[in-house]
Order: C-alpha cells, then structure tokens, then sequence
C-alpha cells in the first residue's frame, strides 16, 4: 500500500483558520456505505441523524496550554518550549525551538513563576529531557502563562489577547475533563451542552473514554510504503461504566458511534489488546489503514484530514478509500472548511 493513494490537493483558502461562529453551525458531509450517498447537512442535524439504537462515545481529554514562550537565562535569547509529555514528577518531554541554542545545563525562564531546566536530548525525533520548575498545581501555573497548541496549518500569530482567549474556550470540547493532550480531539469541537441534552433525551445513551492526543496527530507519514510507518504511543483509559455501556449496546445489536479517531483508536485498541471491551487503563500505537476490520466501531463523526495522513488511512479503512476520496472531492468542490476548526463528517456503516 503507497502512501502516494491517500494524497489530494486542497486549495489553502479552505484551511480554516478560525472557528464557526457557533461550534454547532459547522456544515457536516454525511456517507453512508450502505448505497455510497453522500448529503449536505449541518452538525445541528446529527440531533435528528442519531437515535434510540446509536451509543455515542466521547473523547473527554482536556487541551493543556502547552506551548511556552521565554527566555534564556544567559543570554535572553527568545526560545519556545513545547511540552509534549509528562513523564515523573517535574520531568517533562519536549520539543524546543530553536534547539541549536540549548544545551544540557540551559535554564529557560518563562515567566515569574515558571522557569525550564533542560536535562538532556531524548533519541526520538529532536525531543528533549527537562525540569519544569514552578509551585503548585503545574495545570494552574499553565492556565496562568501558557498558550494553547494551535496545528501547524493555523498559521496566524497570537497577536492580542482576544484572540488567546478565543482558542482558549474554542480550541477545547465542552466536555473536556482529563487533562493531558497537546491537541484537541477535533470533532468533539462541534458539540454544545444543548445538542448533548437534546441526543440524551431521544434516548442516544452517551459514554465517554480518555486518549491524550500526543504529538502524532501533526506527524507526517515519510514512507511511501505506508506498512513501514509507526505509530506514536498515546495512553488512555476506559472507565468501567463506558465498558459496560459498550458491551450492553453491542449485545443488543445497537450502533456504537464514535465521535473521533481517536475514540475509533482508543476503542479498537481495548478489543485487540483484551478480546473485549473492559476498563483499563493502557497505550495505543494502532495503526488502522485499509482493510482493516472494525471489532467495535459502526459510525465516526469526524473533522477532514490531512492528505497522507494516517486519520485519512484509518477512515478509509472504515468507508473505502475511492468512497473516501470522492467524499473529499465533493467536500472542497462544495468549499467545506478544512481541518482542526473546519467542518465535519459523519460516516455510517450500518
């Protein structure tokens, strides 16, 4: 399988660079595999697309402010630490930007009560070893002097507090909780407290698991051959009561809708490591591309991906590929919007 299969060309006007207006006002391509059709909807419709029969499952990580800006102790050099894991007490993975400019030993002073000591380089990919030095709750001092890790492909600047402040609140899901990811679980960004409220009271029985979305997400695939790519590790958990909901619904033959690739990963992950669906708390490196066969998952809501991407893999998996990519051809002769704040998807199965 080539890597060059999964490639299209996206006009850059239709990468979004700001949210709707409204989270739920966001236009939604919906498949369906059963007859290959493809409709034009709204994520306000998913309250009339869903039912009795559907369990959604949600990916409830919380975005931490993970990108830092500050200064070199020596010098006052400008250099950006991105924190990308937290490993034991004060140690973090990072990456840092420009890491020409440190080495073991270089303290980096962000604000009045957080400052870096770097450790030591990691083998893996330019990340390094560092000491967070701060009192308190790190999460608190974050809220305080951290900003949110907006993709690569947003390419505006942080330019006023306004705007901080916006990707804050929109860059976030509604029912974020868990915190731990350095990305957000995009096609939750869509979904209000009254949608939610509106879903529960047609009996769609909601549950939710936990994936922290890890620096994966904006890592490219290199090798043409895409059996060669590995996958990043990302921890996450099911919680007993998402486990029993899963296994009563699929006992009763309901559709188990996933909102997310990473809750597709989290959840496909759970039946390959244990046969089954069961709490636990463990790591995915899964790698889903075509033909892979869905244990768990019936239906996604997904955001648009990135071309060579492994998320464009894996919903290629779940649709067809050729399916996948008229959808997409569709999509931008449509002018859909592209991406983390884009517009969505809803894939059905069954």
């Amino acid at each position: 399988m080539l890597l060059s299969e999964f490639d299209y060309e996206l006009p850059e006007e239709l990468i979004a660079q700001f949210p709707s207006e409204k989270r739920e006002n966001s236009r939604m391509l919906v498949l369906d595999k059963t007859d290959e059709s493809i409709q034009h909807k709204h994520f306000y419709d998913i309250v009339d697309l869903l039912d009795e029969n559907c369990i959604l499952i949600l990916n409830n990580t919380k975005v931490i402010p993970a990108r830092l800006f500050g200064v070199k102790e020596e010098t006052g050099a400008h250099i950006e630490v991105f924190l990308l894991k937290q490993l034991d007490g004060h140690n973090w993975e990072v990456l840092i930007k420009p890491s020409k400019r440190v080495k073991s030993g270089t303290k980096i002073k962000i604000s009045g009560d957080l400052s870096v000591e770097v450790l030591d380089p990691l083998e893996d990919d330019g990340k390094w070893l560092v000491r967070l030095e701060y009192e308190g709750n790190i999460f608190e001092v974050l809220h305080r002097v951290g900003n949110i890790p907006l993709p690569p492909y947003i390419e505006r600047k942080m330019t006023s507090d306004e705007l901080k402040k916006l990707d804050f609140e929109r860059y976030q899901t509604v029912y974020a909780l868990n915190e731990g990811s350095v990305a957000a679980p995009t096609a939750g960004l869509h979904f209000t407290e009254e949608i939610l409220t509106r879903l529960a009271k047609k009996g769609v029985e909601i549950g939710y698991v936990t994936l922290n979305v890890g620096l994966g997400t904006f890592r490219p695939v290199k090798c043409e051959n895409v059996l060669e790519h590995k996958m990043d590790s990302e921890t996450f958990e099911i919680p007993q009561e998402t486990a029993e909901l899963i296994n009563r619904a699929k006992a009763q033959g309901k559709k188990i809708v996933a909102v997310g690739t990473t809750t597709v990963r989290t959840l496909e992950t759970a039946y390959k490591l244990y046969g089954e669906i069961k709490a636990c708390h463990d790591a995915s490196t899964l790698f889903i591309y075509p033909p892979y066969e869905f244990k768990v998952v019936d239906n996604l809501i997904t955001n648009f991906h990135l071309p060579k991407s492994t998320l464009l893999m894996l919903v290629s998996a779940l649709m067809g590929k050729d399916f996948i990519m008229r959808a997409y051809k569709e999509a931008i002769a449509n002018k859909y919007r592209f991406y983390s704040y884009g517009d969505c998807m809803l894939l059905k199965t069954r």
